[in-house]
C-alpha cells in the first residue's frame, strides 16, 4: 500500500476550487461557460475523486486524514517555535533600542518591531503589539488600556468602548501565535508576549492559551 501524496491532493483541490469560482463568477456575469471550462473541471473532479478513493490511489482514507493531521501538528508546532523566536528578537532589539535610542536602528528594521515615526498616530493593533512586547510581565486590558493612554491618549479617543477593543486586539494576537492567554491568581484573564524564555509565568498557572 502506497504513501499518500497531500501535497499532490491539495493543488487538485485547489485547482478544482479555482474552476468553480471561475465558472460561477461566469453565471453571474450573465455569462454561459464554454464547454471546455466545463469538461475542464469535470476531469478535475474526477481526479479527486479517484485520489482520494482507495480503490484508485490505494490508501484507504483514514491514512489520508491521518497523515495530513500529521503534517498540521508538526507544522503547528514548527510555527509556535518560530513565533517564540521571533519574540524574542523583536524584544531584544526593542529593548536596545529603548537603551540607546531608536537611532540605532535602520527604518526597515524599526517597521519591523512597529515602532519606526511616520509622522501619524500608530495603528491600534501595532500600539497594543509594542506595549505587550515592552512589557515586564503579563498585562490585562485595562493596563494595556492605562499604557496606551499613557504613551498616545489620542488612540483611545477613536474607540467607543476602548476595554473591549484592547481585548480583541490582545485575542488577535494569540491568534497570530504572538502572545499567549492566562488566568492570574485572582482569577483576572491577562496576556503576555511569547518568547523562548517563557516559562509559564509563576503564579499563572492555570490556563495557558498559546
Amino acid at each position: 500500500m502506497g504513501e499518500f501524496p497531500i501535497r499532490e491532493l491539495s493543488r487538485i483541490l485547489c485547482r478544482s476550487k479555482d474552476l468553480g469560482r471561475t465558472l460561477h463568477g461566469a453565471g453571474l456575469r450573465g455569462q454561459v461557460p464554454g464547454s471546455e471550462a466545463v469538461m475542464d473541471l469535470a476531469k478535475h473532479d474526477r481526479e479527486v475523486a479517484g485520489a482520494i478513493d482507495p480503490r484508485v490511489s490505494g490508501v484507504p482514507v483514514q491514512q489520508v486524514i491521518r497523515a495530513a493531521h500529521d503534517e498540521l501538528r508538526q507544522l503547528m508546532r514548527q510555527r509556535a517555535d518560530i513565533m517564540k523566536r521571533i519574540g524574542t528578537v523583536k524584544q531584544t532589539i526593542s529593548g536596545l533600542a529603548n537603551l540607546f535610542g531608536d537611532d540605532v536602528l535602520g527604518e526597515d528594521l524599526l517597521e519591523l518591531i512597529d515602532r519606526k515615526p511616520n509622522g501619524r498616530q500608530p495603528g491600534f493593533t501595532k500600539a497594543c503589539r509594542l506595549v505587550l512586547m515592552e512589557a515586564r510581565g503579563p498585562l490585562g486590558a485595562r493596563e494595556v488600556c492605562q499604557e496606551l493612554e499613557r504613551r498616545a491618549g489620542e488612540i483611545l479617543l477613536r474607540h467607543k468602548d476602548p476595554m473591549a477593543s484592547v481585548t480583541t486586539v490582545l485575542n488577535r494576537l494569540v491568534d497570530y501565535g504572538e502572545a499567549r492567554s492566562l488566568t492570574n491568581d485572582r482569577g483576572r484573564r491577562v496576556w503576555e508576549w511569547v518568547s523562548e524564555s517563557d516559562p509559564p509565568t509563576e503564579g499563572l498557572p492555570s490556563q495557558v492559551t498559546v
